[in-house]
């Protein structure tokens, strides 16, 4: 396994953080763990996100190989890669549960 210095700016493991860091990729990769998903769907599942936002974060998804979508009105699925996501998520989201009065009383 590669090592990489994360404070270089053309880090492969920084880009990747870039990608899967933003408001919407980890709550899109969640929701395509529990079941492949057309647009629509994953929209009423997702609550606060718009048409745009969505379309834009499942572009790169796709693009980066994390979700295959076959084509118009196919469902949205994670890749193998897109899957072994969940875990490192899902412990993201249960250090967030524990430490979010703490976070936000630090606010």
């Amino acid at each position: 396994m590669a090592v990489f210095d994360v404070f270089l700016a053309d880090c492969p493991a920084r880009t990747t953080l870039s990608l899967i860091g933003d408001t919407w990729t980890a709550v899109v990769v969640v929701a395509l763990g529990e079941r492949p998903m057309r647009f629509t769907e994953l929209q009423a599942r997702i609550g606060g996100v718009s048409k745009k936002m969505l379309s834009k974060t499942l572009h790169r998804l796709v693009d980066a190989g994390l979700v295959s979508h076959p084509g118009r009105g196919a469902a949205y699925a994670l890749t193998e890669v897109g899957a072994s996501l969940l875990g490192p998520i899902g412990a993201l989201v249960e250090w967030a549960e524990t430490h979010t009065d703490d976070l936000l009383d630090a606010v």
